[in-house]
């Protein structure tokens, strides 16, 4: 039978707990299926806390036994851990308990990966591992102690002293448990060191499995350009004597900042030219940095509750985002950026799983690490950034860490540093954190004497538990391009505060062409009209590089509309302003690679449902497939001349090469509907590099091409866990729609498919979901396949369950049949015994749209 209804937690409700905490100490000894665990901690009243409850969570844990300061005792087992009497002034609590690793697929807590020992606490992990007031606001310093015959055992902080079968480690920097980590295997580690500004010396290591140091180097020189972005930028220094990054298989999450010890997901550090992407070099070095930034905002400054994820984690995404646009390319990152904000969390946002930056309840915290806290967090950061200016922005950040360093606080805190550093009043800013949704920016101009009169409405649709939206603080960046393209007033930041507000610009010579809402100033939708010749016009003309693709991209999406509603043919005046982006070599090549993209099936879906139609996904996918080929035939003059230019004959993975090399791959996917394949065999073939052997079998297979190909690939890459990934996901996500579910179904069936897995199972799943036309195939094979793994995968994994059950969350807009297939999945899989709360909470929050 199902377990009981899961409680709801609400922000309004929190109190501190009632306790403090000294010190803590750990041993554990391993075993895979009999670790005992005996922890030894310090306790003393909380002189701050009302509730003197003496309550620790701890869930599937064995207890051995209890004491308090010393004595034997017998705490009561309650819902979700354990109460106990203790005495009034401070005391130590001791308990051995007993887990097993082994037997834990749901990777929270202790649990072994590949023969390996490695934990994941964050968000409630630490409960499944010993009896703890397992909350982010109870910090404490840790002494670990591990006995076992690991080569390796590591943990947080700095090694203290080790012999035959054990270590120890001590991290003196107070934490929550969610923080805390420890991973004990055969290991082998790519060193280096790294020397801060004020002339420590840190110990580096990317700790893998044999047979992986060969993939380290470029992690480890992210690692070391983020500590210097981070002292150069912020200010902020590393703060321990050794910092370590372990390489793990079986994780649910990308990567995760525990105190000097980040464990990865190994998709996310392992790289090397033969096995990973452009997009694989660029996303390690973001995420590299994201954990290593955390150290900072998130580990010495951590929230006061989970209510406040976004703080951490809007924050650092922030910071990583920056740092990614002074390595890179700050234009290519922001289109980039906006392109996953509008595909992911602008979805999320206009659907049954929207909520606000910070909520205000859930059931499981799990299911809050979401697109909404931390892409859209980030968002809200950057408008803070652009109403301060740069100046204040870092003396804000500054007084942050000085003020809060040691601290578990509240987005009150990180706002009232800047109102002390501004004498600004942001109580209405800080609603972007309050209220759910996309803001609609409706504007209209008006010309008169030389005066342009710009006037905005603002408006955002209900959300669920929110009907009644107050106006916002929205930056909007503007800046005039002339009559004969020159621009005759530069990016200006317009602040916004009220439902409709109207902006004047004087003494103009002539009517000027406005450049709105520059690099993508607020997350907001802007509804605007206007006609194909303005925006091609702003396309050649404007001089901020996120509007000019924006405008290649509004040309794009006209015309994909018009083509699948009202059945028309591409119009020749957007073919040739792309033609002629592709094609000025004054603009970086990855610039003009993304002008080449086109809008996804799922946007499009989303545009034709926001106009009041219903989408049909084969049509769009259709219609789709014939632009490509009529953009393939419109440029096909340039194609073979431009894409040898684009060549790189050496590999480097830095922007240049990576900019080159993705013009190159996208002009070869149009060559490759044109001459049947021979220029992406032929690159096939010669590949020395994943970028090009990917993009080649890619071009093929998008083709409807490729079969030798992806045989080929497979006995080229079989032992080779992460490019098998590659292999996996390439054939469904390449699938025709007709034939997507049946391709999933056969590769769940290939020796190397696990469901316990997270990478394989998205590899497969997160590929169906992604295939457009084919998860919505009218047969609705996909819904079944998918419900199907999803109700197999919650008893061994509901984190991953809970997130891939995302794939249905825009069911409402299709038609009536695709409703009712996808419906009655929602409710068998919701219909499951002991489903997890995981996934009950994210099916039934689904269902309710």
């Amino acid at each position: 039978m199902k377990d009981a209804a899961p409680e709801t937690i609400y922000l309004k409700d929190y109190t501190p707990f009632g306790y403090q905490i000294e010190s803590v100490h750990l041993t554990f000894r391993l075993h895979p299926t009999a670790t005992r665990v005996i922890s030894k901690i310090a306790f003393a009243p909380n002189p701050e806390a009302t509730d003197k409850r003496f309550f620790l969570h701890g869930e599937e844990l064995s207890l051995i036994s209890a004491k308090i300061n010393g004595e034997a005792i017998t705490p009561r087992p309650v819902e979700g851990g354990l109460e106990a009497d203790v005495p009034e002034g401070p005391f130590v609590w001791e308990a051995e308990v007993e887990i097993s690793p082994e037997t834990n697929t749901a990777l929270e807590g202790l649990y072994m990966s590949s023969g390996m020992y490695c934990t994941q606490c964050e968000a409630e992990g630490f409960r499944k591992i010993t009896y703890y007031p397992d909350r982010p606001d109870v910090m404490a310093t840790f002494t670990v102690r591990i006995e076992g015959d690991q080569p390796v055992m590591l943990s947080n902080g700095n090694p203290l002293t080790s012999g035959e079968g054990f270590v120890e480690w001590h991290d003196p920097w107070p934490k929550p448990s969610y923080l805390f980590a420890l991973v004990a295997g055969n290991l082998v580690n790519h060193p280096d060191r790294f020397t801060t500004q004020s002339g420590r010396d840190v110990e580096l290591n990317i700790w893998v499995r044999p047979g992986d140091e060969g993939k380290c180097a470029f992690g480890m020189q992210a690692l070391k350009d983020a500590m210097a972005w981070d002292e150069k930028t912020y200010g902020r220094e590393y703060d321990l004597d050794i910092f370590n990054i372990v390489a793990v298989d079986d994780f649910n999450m990308g990567a995760m900042e525990n105190k000097g010890l980040n464990v990865f997901n190994s998709s996310c550090v392992l790289a090397s030219k033969e096995t990973s992407t452009d997009a694989n070099f660029e996303r390690i070095e973001g995420i590299i940095a994201h954990e290593y930034f955390h150290n900072w905002t998130g580990n010495r400054i951590t929230c006061r509750d989970w209510f406040q994820l976004c703080l951490k984690e809007g924050l650092t995404v922030y910071r990583d985002q920056m740092f990614s646009g002074d390595m890179r390319s700050h234009a290519v990152k922001r289109i980039e950026e906006v392109l996953q904000l509008r595909a992911r969390q602008f979805r999320e946002d206009n659907g049954p799983l929207a909520h606000p930056v910070r909520p205000e309840s859930f059931v499981e915290i799990n299911n809050f690490y979401t697109a909404t806290v931390y892409e859209k967090g980030a968002e809200i950061i950057g408008m803070l950034r652009r109403l301060v200016g740069d100046e204040a922005y870092r003396k804000g950040c500054d007084l942050y860490f000085e003020r809060h360093d040691g601290q578990a606080v509240t987005i009150e805190d990180w706002l009232k540093a800047f109102e002390d550093v501004t004498g600004r009043d942001l109580a209405q800013f800080k609603q972007w954190y309050s209220q759910a949704g996309t803001p609609r920016l409706k504007m209209s101009e008006a010309w008169n004497d030389g005066t342009l009169t710009l006037t905005f409405a603002q408006s955002t649709p209900p959300t669920p538990g929110q009907s009644e939206k107050k106006p916002q603080v929205i930056p909007i960046a503007v800046g005039l391009i002339g009559p004969n393209g020159d621009e005759v007033v530069p990016t200006t930041v317009l602040e916004m505060t009220e439902a409709e507000q109207s902006f004047t610009f004087e003494g103009l010579g002539a009517r000027p062409v406005a450049s709105v809402l520059r690099d993508f100033s607020a997350p907001v939708i802007l509804e605007r009209e206007m006609d194909d010749d303005t925006r091609a016009f702003l396309l050649a003309h404007d001089t901020d590089p996120f509007q000019k693709w924006e405008m290649g991209r509004m040309l794009t999406k006209d015309m994909l509309v018009a083509m699948i509603t009202a059945d028309v043919p591409p119009a020749e005046t957007a073919l040739d302003a792309i033609k002629t982006v592709l094609t000025d070599e004054s603009l970086d090549p990855a610039f003009r690679a993304l002008v080449l993209g086109l809008p996804s099936e799922d946007d499009l879906a989303q545009t034709i449902f926001d106009a009041g139609q219903t989408p049909d996904p084969a049509k769009i996918h259709a219609a789709r497939k014939s632009l490509r080929h009529a953009l393939a035939l419109h440029v096909s003059d340039v194609l073979p001349t431009l894409g040898r230019q684009l060549e790189t004959p050496v590999f480097v993975p830095d922007a240049d090469g990576s900019g080159k090399r993705a013009l190159r791959h996208a002009l070869l996917a149009l060559e490759t509907l044109l001459d049947d394949g021979k220029a992406a065999r032929a690159l096939f073939a010669r590949a020395d590099n994943m970028s090009d052997q990917s993009a080649s079998l890619q071009a093929l297979l998008a083709a409807g091409l490729g079969q030798d190909e992806i045989k080929a690939f497979e006995k080229q890459w079989k032992n080779d866990r992460l490019v098998m990934d590659k292999w996996f996901m390439m054939q469904v996500s390449f699938a025709a729609p007709d034939k997507a579910a049946s391709t999933a179904l056969a590769l769940t069936q290939h020796p190397d498919f696990t469901i316990k897995n997270p990478n394989r199972f998205r590899a497969v799943f997160g590929a169906l979901a992604g295939n457009h036309a084919g998860f919505h195939a009218a047969d609705g094979k996909a819904y079944q396949l998918l419900a199907n793994y999803l109700i197999e995968l919650d008893k061994i994994n509901p984190q991953t369950t809970a997130r891939m059950s995302g794939a249905f969350e825009t069911w409402k807009r299709y038609d009536a049949d695709r409703q009712g297939m996808i419906r009655s999945e929602l409710e068998r899989i919701l219909a499951t015994p002991e489903l997890s709360r995981d996934t009950t909470e994210m099916v039934t929050r689904i269902l309710s749209a």
